[in-house]
């Protein structure tokens, strides 16, 4: 088949433009290639890459090359050649033939190529490189006399159509006896017909070809592996020896690559399975040996005691669990680790801290699990395990609830300076106080420090002394749930430590509980409401008291308003 004109008119245009490229980069002039072929249908394949059948004049860039001629059938021909700019270089490979005849079962592989040329295309079997060549295109496209024909054992096939290094097609193909398999490479389809004559073939040359015709008889792949002894001790070697036939590519696990044929002493350090595989264009075969080695490891582990108890708040450790002491032995070890440990002895004992493992808070349910790993040179091994039973507790921090306290207008008064801490602030430092006296557990060294505050209103003298009964209100109030008197101090500031109207409106803005409308509108006496508080800081963290108004409590108003409220309605609980 001939190109057609436009893939004609594009290999002109593109090689006007490499001889433009080289021109202009000034690349050095090509040398050439003659290859001279026996039989001639014998194929070239140049650096691996398929060229094609019969004799061959290559463009080649200067530089060593390899030069390939296959022929199935026949010994396949190599050479190295170094090819010099503008010259010609020449190569000669007459191939020997190679094999005996060939017998059944088998099947026949044929190609179509539709409209496309590529009758002169590599056809690989089972591999991509040229020790997988079985012929081109050409030889395997009619079925014409039974005479272009590529009959192979039967199997599955992963087949290359290829040349220059660009797979026209692969793909792969199941081949029965007694069928004809076709494929045709312009679109991947392939049918399967009965080929009766499969049958009838007697044993066949490797290869014939004629005016016309041609056919290779692809022999099968055989292979074969053995182990002696079987079974060997700890060092002893033993022989693998292998066999194949027919096989371009031969793979031992554990000892690839191997040729064809060979022999080899192993020690092992385990049992250990050869797998062998054989590769041709004929098929895949695979065969394995395995070979046991035995060894014996004994080891003993204890732990003592087994149960522990844990408690601890916050960083502070409250119950030590201690330790436990790990006992353990082992024979016929070579290497004995126990975790954690890392490498011991044959024999010995070991005190182990515990300490658990978990961060979070709850409850503490973990099981401490030892491990002793022995093992030998050969590959025996034995796994002993002793565990800890850990049961307890890791409590957080007792939270300190601190909320800064705020008192009405004017109050408490020295008449009866326990009035004045409403209900919900009331609420607020019976939670403080429950918390503290927790946070003593972890802290025993803690202190609450209570500072009193006025607004703006009347003298300084009687707003220092009014800040002070604030500040001694809530000390009082602690007290009476249960705060120790020494862990609590306090002092007044009167009216000359004002949150300045800017700080107010921020702290209004992030409350996480909006203030009433009319405390939005007021905004003097708001301002004026935050400043009759009391400040209470956790010591010796400094920890401060949050300012948030409480706005959400249902005594707010009496808080907040600016008069003073009578006393019946700072007394009444809501």
């Amino acid at each position: 088949m001939r190109y057609s004109t436009f893939v004609t008119s594009v290999l002109l245009l593109s090689t006007a433009a490499l001889f433009s490229s080289a021109a202009l980069a000034q690349e050095p002039k090509p040398g050439k290639l003659k290859i001279s072929v026996s039989p001639s249908e014998a194929y070239t394949f140049l650096d691996l890459k398929a060229i094609g059948p019969g004799d061959q004049s290559i463009e080649v860039a200067p530089g060593k090359h390899n030069v390939m001629v296959a022929n199935y059938g026949f010994k396949f021909f190599q050479q190295d050649v170094d090819i010099q700019a503008g010259q010609t270089a020449s190569v000669e490979a007459k191939l020997d033939p190679y094999g005996a005849g060939v017998s059944g079962p088998r099947g026949r592989l044929q190609f179509e190529v539709g409209m496309w040329n590529a009758g002169d295309y590599a056809v690989l079997l089972n591999g991509k490189t040229p020790g997988y060549f079985v012929g081109h295109v050409d030889e395997f496209n009619n079925d014409i006399d039974w005479k272009q024909e590529l009959i192979v054992p039967p199997g599955s096939y992963d087949v290359t159509v290829t040349r220059r290094g660009k797979a026209a097609w692969s793909g792969t193909v199941p081949v029965a006896a007694n069928q004809r398999v076709i494929v045709d490479i312009s679109n991947g389809k392939i049918r399967t017909k009965d080929w009766l004559r499969g049958a009838e073939l007697g044993t066949k040359n490797r290869f014939e070809a004629g005016t016309a015709n041609t056919s290779v008889v692809v022999a099968p792949v055989s292979g074969s592996i053995s182990v002696n002894p079987g079974r060997i001790n700890c060092g002893q070697p033993a022989e693998v020896k292998w066999a194949s036939v027919e096989t371009v590519d031969s793979e031992i696990s554990h000892m690839s690559p191997v040729p064809a044929n060979g022999e080899a002493m192993v020690s092992p350090k385990q049992t250990t399975t050869y797998d062998l595989t054989a590769t041709g264009p004929g098929g895949v075969v695979k065969s394995s040996a395995t070979l046991e080695v035995n060894p014996t490891v004994d080891a003993q582990l204890q732990a003592s005691p087994t149960e522990v108890h844990y408690r601890r708040i916050g960083d502070k450790v409250i119950v030590e669990p201690g330790t436990t002491t790990l006992n353990w032995s082992a024979s016929n070890a070579d290497s004995i680790a126990v975790q954690p440990l890392g490498s011991v002895d044959a024999s010995g004992t070991r005190q182990v801290p515990l300490v658990p493992t978990q961060s979070t808070d709850g409850p503490v349910d973990e099981t401490f699990t030892y491990n002793l790993r022995a093992s030998n040179s050969c590959g025996g091994s034995e796994l002993k395990t002793a565990s800890v039973h850990m049961t307890g507790s890791v409590e957080p921090i007792p939270a300190v609830l601190l909320k800064s306290i705020y008192f009405p207008t004017d109050y408490p008064g020295k008449a009866d300076p326990s009035l004045g801490l409403l209900q919900s602030q009331q609420d607020a430092l019976g939670i403080l106080a429950a918390g503290f006296t927790k946070y003593l557990e972890y802290d025993p060294t803690a202190k609450l420090s209570i500072t009193g505050y006025a607004d703006e209103r009347g003298p300084n003298n009687y707003n220092q002394s009014l800040s002070g009964r604030r500040a001694q209100s809530v000390k009082d109030f602690l007290v009476s749930r249960g705060v120790a008197e020494d862990k609590i101090e306090f002092s007044d500031a009167g009216s000359t430590q004002q949150l300045d109207k800017d700080a107010v409106e921020q702290l209004q803005t992030n409350n996480p509980n909006p203030a009433p409308d009319a405390h939005v509108k007021n905004e003097k006496a708001t301002w004026l409401a935050y400043n009759r508080r009391a400040d209470i800081s956790l010591l010796p963290k400094n920890e401060p008291s949050v300012r948030f108004y409480p706005n959400e409590a249902p005594d707010v108003d009496i808080l907040w308003q600016r008069a003073k409220p009578d006393a019946t309605i700072v007394a009444q609980k809501p």
